[in-house]
């Protein structure tokens, strides 16, 4: 399993802070505002719909397939020389709305992902169309898989314990429910055997909703090694290939898991 020329370190910064509802260009300056005193790394994490707040409003906060927000992820990607990720609604045809994750690497091209799994307890599965693939991608040797929120839930999308060093998600997860993020979190690590991180904001949204942070970095055995809380601001964590790749050697349990075909 072990590569012939070992990975470099993954340097990662995750930002986690309020959202102002509705309000691109306050939110847009925000992250701007963070991006002036980031240290060198790979890879930067936004949160869920770091844009606008999670928000049901598809039509009226949806932006094109090239509209101002994925302009604004690639042009501070080429700025910062990162790979930079969020979610935002993109408005795909008419009627057709998508929660999409978006890789900007800096040299202007992109991937994105469409969340697969919709949160119907507010109603996203009305608004948005759910995706239909997932993604993995490549970033200095490293195989990444991004996942957005609520699919966090769902393992058997989740699962890929052979071929992701690295898996995360972007999310606007309600300080409510904030034992079920900090518990799943863990599992989702220990039976993938890989590393996962995940972003979450602050404050509170125009319904009332309160959001606790708890943005967080953990090892291929579910242990922590980056938990933000409720601050804000920018929080790093590197991490290295080689214990991963050894653990896996050792413990190579995903050589026993089910097999299974997704039906969608």
């Amino acid at each position: 399993m072990s590569d012939a020329t070992p990975k470099p370190d993954l340097r990662l910064a995750l930002l986690q802070g309020p959202l102002v509802w509705h309000d691109k260009q306050a939110n847009l300056e925000y992250f701007s505002q963070l991006f002036k005193s980031l240290n060198p790394v790979d890879l930067v994490l936004l949160p869920e719909m770091f844009n606008t707040g999670f928000t049901m409003d598809s039509a009226s906060q949806a932006e094109s397939e090239m509209g101002i927000t994925i302009q604004w992820l690639l042009q501070h990607a080429s700025d910062l020389n990162v790979v930079l990720c969020g979610s935002l609604i993109v408005k795909v045809a008419e009627g057709d709305y998508r929660n999409r994750l978006i890789w900007a690497r800096p040299d202007g091209s992109f991937e994105y992902y469409d969340k697969r799994h919709l949160f119907r307890m507010a109603g996203e599965h009305k608004r948005f169309t759910a995706g239909e693939k997932q993604l993995q991608v490549e970033l200095n040797g490293w195989r990444i898989r991004p996942l957005i929120c609520y699919d966090l839930r769902f393992p058997v999308w989740s699962r890929d314990a052979q071929d992701t060093d690295l898996l995360f998600y972007l999310a606007c997860w309600p300080a409510a429910r904030r034992a079920a993020w900090n518990r799943l979190l863990p599992a989702r690590a220990i039976e993938n055997l890989c590393y996962v991180a995940a972003v979450n904001r602050t404050g509170q949204d125009n319904k009332g909703h309160q959001y606790a942070g708890d943005s967080q970095v953990l090892d291929f055995m579910g242990e922590t090694l980056l938990h933000a809380a409720d601050q804000q601001g920018v929080f790093y964590c590197s991490l290295q290939a080689e214990p991963l790749e050894q653990f896996k050697q050792r413990f190579p349990a995903y050589l026993d898991a089910d097999e299974f075909v997704f039906e969608i």
